[in-house]
């Protein structure tokens, strides 16, 4: 193998670990802002308890803890979707990062192993073109195979993002305040 083959694989292997770092910290990123997310919801929800708390023990009579009580539920419905919205939002943009750093590393992958394969080529003994010529025809063709199921496993991917997005939009408060709750009435009517 000639110095400048051994150079190439090399530099692969290195810019290979650095992409694994570059993921690794995506998703760290991707977790980070997960974790301010739940922070922030917990903290939300104890100063909203701690309120709701110190009415009800201010309340004068049972009534009005169950009026406070009820006056909370639709917010609550609404803090909820919108807690998942949010959710949906950094796992969609953590996808969508991966995914532009996997196609820029798998172009990158596709012009290193042509030039591999140009550099064996150029440096091949005398007699072994027809193994050289059938290692480009198999390399031509697992990259092209590779090629189709990364777009596929792309296009996959966005329509599962799509989905969750739709299905999110579907459950939006406006179309959940039909569906509020909607107080018992009394027996006393019969």
């Amino acid at each position: 193998m000639s110095t400048e083959t051994t150079e190439q694989l090399v530099a692969a292997q290195k810019a290979g670990v650095e992409l694994s770092f570059v993921f690794l910290n995506k998703g760290f990123e991707g977790i980070e802002r997960l974790a301010e997310l739940n922070v922030q919801a917990v903290k939300s929800t104890l100063a909203e308890n701690q309120e709701f708390a110190v009415k009800a023990l201010s309340a004068k009579e049972p009534q009005e803890t169950f009026s406070q009580q009820s006056i909370l539920v639709q917010p609550a419905v609404e803090k909820v979707q919108s807690y998942w919205r949010h959710v949906a939002e950094i796992f969609s943009s953590t996808q969508a990062e991966f995914a532009a750093l996997a196609e820029g590393q798998w172009k990158q992958f596709q012009s290193d192993a042509q030039s591999l394969i140009d550099g064996l080529m150029k440096n091949a003994p005398a007699g072994s073109e027809t193994v050289v010529a059938a290692l480009k025809t198999f390399i031509t063709t697992a990259s092209d195979t590779a090629n189709s199921a990364y777009e596929t496993a792309a296009k996959a991917a966005r329509q599962a993002v799509e989905t969750a997005e739709s299905n999110l939009d579907a459950a939006s408060p406006a179309k959940r305040t039909r569906q509020a709750v909607v107080p018992v009435e009394s027996d006393a009517k019969q």
